[in-house]
């Protein structure tokens, strides 16, 4: 007898918890076939290739329970900011694009980080400045904000005059001139002036996206957003294209976009609509392995503390510390919320829902309680996104719920971001009491994780050194919410099984006999490692139904 491959001389971290005795896993026709020591694997017959880890650990391939891979790949593939360390190089990147693309009649790109600039503001004239009467739009590293340069104001139509949509703003200067930063919904304002990728350059975006998710460990997620959102258009024909030709070789499950504005009236139209785009879809795979299906709905209930736009139970506070007027933004009224939570539910859907702010906790929350009282047993498995401000009183219930804790772990620390944007306008109590992951995992909530990327690197060993330390990778500083650490292997489990549970990949994210053969090697053992020290794991190779597709 024969196996397709064996890897060997490794750890073997089951998805679960760490193997006391396994070292080796063998793999036929893209399935496992064997976990055991390397005795036992190899008494299922000779192997026709083999794998030295070479100490390092050998785990199910990393699922991101929420991320943006058609924006991502677009980034990579345009002005990528991502890699910039200040304004000045920020500015020096986005004048070298703009200059060595003098064809494009718009600039467009993204991933500028807020802490880089005053307030997490940028202003149009500086874009002027480096790109004199270029048209420029460049969402932000978290997605929820766009600068935009004169040229694109003047193309949008957007002046003093202009007022700001539901659900997003201008930011102005005192006279109410817009200074060029548009928050939330205010980026949907330039979207119809917006050269739209089309699906060709979706199909390069994602081929892109899987190559450079695939170098982490990557094979499988959760797109967050599957519709027109922030400039971007629908991305669903580009993933039915990359299945048919075998170029996607990820397991990958899409959440349709809820758009803003929704009312009691057009809840009905709206879920059919819903419906309709999935049923099209249905669930396409191919020989590789790939898979794209659409049984998820995104609804965005609030935005981000920094430009306090998070949903909160109480007020932020101003420059003195004092409560200000201001609690933030829920998209949709709680009546709203709730009839559509149980609209979806009845249609089939999983709810995956974005609440940051301990109000929009509770009302996503009071949501799915309705939901479940219409009938709901939660057989798809919904999530809470995010969770940065979370109400311990409101854990409880998650548990009850059985709602899935949907977590981006790499922002669980005192990050420069953090402490200069966020700590002064919740005041210090909120701010310590932020991302409670230990507290969720001991009521017994599940646990998922995924980066956000491109708002934040999509590499898991970076998120789980964070959801280990509480502490940024690095920086020394003092950890954020001490007491809310998650235990090593826990953090693992949350990325592979845990996120395999939400994204419905229930062949995936364990090794076990019978699975499919998607699996991760890291360069070294993360459990000999100092908890420091884990921001420094790589990983060494990448398995996808039993194939590699990445190897460093």
């Amino acid at each position: 007898m024969t196996v397709d491959l064996v890897l060997h001389s490794g750890r073997v971290f089951t998805g679960t918890a760490l193997s006391p005795t396994a070292t080796a896993v063998a793999v036929t026709a893209g399935r496992i076939v064997g976990v055991g020591t390397e005795a036992e694997v190899r008494a299922l017959g000779r192997a026709a290739e083999t794998i030295d880890a070479r100490g390092g650990l050998i785990a199910p391939s990393f699922i991101d329970a929420h991320i943006h891979p058609l924006q991502g790949g677009h980034e990579r593939l345009h002005c990528d900011l991502t890699d910039a360390t200040d304004a000045a190089s920020t500015l020096d990147i986005i004048g070298a694009y703009a200059a060595a693309h003098p064809e494009d009649d718009w600039v467009v790109g993204g991933g500028w980080h807020l802490p880089h600039f005053p307030g997490g503001r940028p202003d149009a004239e500086s874009l002027e400045r480096v790109a004199p009467g270029r048209k420029i739009y460049l969402v932000n590293a978290d997605h929820h904000g766009a600068w935009v340069s004169p040229a694109a104001l003047r193309a949008a139509g957007v002046d003093r005059d202009t007022p700001d949509p539901a659900g997003g703003h201008f930011d102005r200067d005192a006279g109410g001139r817009p200074t060029g930063t548009a928050q939330e919904a205010a980026m949907e304002v330039f979207a119809p002036f917006l050269p739209v990728p089309d699906v060709d350059d979706y199909v390069e975006a994602v081929g892109e996206a899987q190559r450079y998710l695939q170098s982490f460990g990557i094979t499988g997620w959760q797109d967050a957003i599957i519709g027109d959102y922030a400039g971007f258009g629908d991305s669903t024909e580009a993933y039915l294209r990359v299945v048919a030709s075998g170029e996607l070789v990820s397991r990958v499950t899409g959440a349709l976009w809820l758009p803003r504005g929704l009312t009691l009236d057009t809840i009905d139209d709206t879920v059919q609509r819903l419906v309709a785009a999935r049923d099209a879809v249905g669930d396409r795979g191919n020989e590789l392995g790939g898979s794209f299906r659409a049984t998820t709905v995104k609804i965005m209930q609030d935005g981000v503390p920094e430009s306090q736009t998070a949903a909160m139970k109480e007020p932020y506070l101003d420059a003195c510390g004092h409560p200000t007027g201001v609690r933030g933004e829920s998209h949709f009224p709680p009546d709203v919320l709730n009839a559509a939570a149980v609209a979806l539910t009845r249609a089939g859907f999983q709810l995956h829902i974005h609440a940051i702010g301990d109000r929009a906790v509770a009302e996503s929350l009071d949501a799915l309680r309705a939901a479940r009282a219409a009938g709901d047993d939660n057989r798809m498995r919904h999530h809470l996104a995010h969770l940065q401000q979370v109400d311990l009183a409101d854990i409880p219930a998650m548990a009850e719920l059985g709602v899935t804790a949907n977590i981006q772990a790499l922002w669980a620390a005192a990050s420069e971001q953090m402490v200069d944007l966020n700590r002064s306008i919740v005041g210090q109590k909120r701010f310590s009491e932020q991302y409670p992951f230990a507290s969720m995992a001991a009521a017994g909530v599940p646990l998922a994780m995924g980066s956000d990327w491109p708002v934040s690197t999509p590499d898991p060993w970076q998120a789980i050194a964070v959801a280990v330390t509480r502490v940024e990778p690095g920086s020394g500083a003092e950890p954020l919410g001490v007491g809310e650490e998650l235990e090593l292997g826990q953090a693992i489990a949350a990325y592979t099984s845990g996120s395999a549970r939400v994204a419905h990949h229930d062949d995936a994210g364990t090794l076990r006999v019978g699975g499919v053969a998607d699996i991760a090697v890291s360069d070294v053992d993360p459990f000999s490692l100092p908890a420091d020290a884990l921001h420094t794991v790589r990983t060494a190779a990448t398995l996808a139904s039993g194939r590699v597709v990445f190897s460093r």
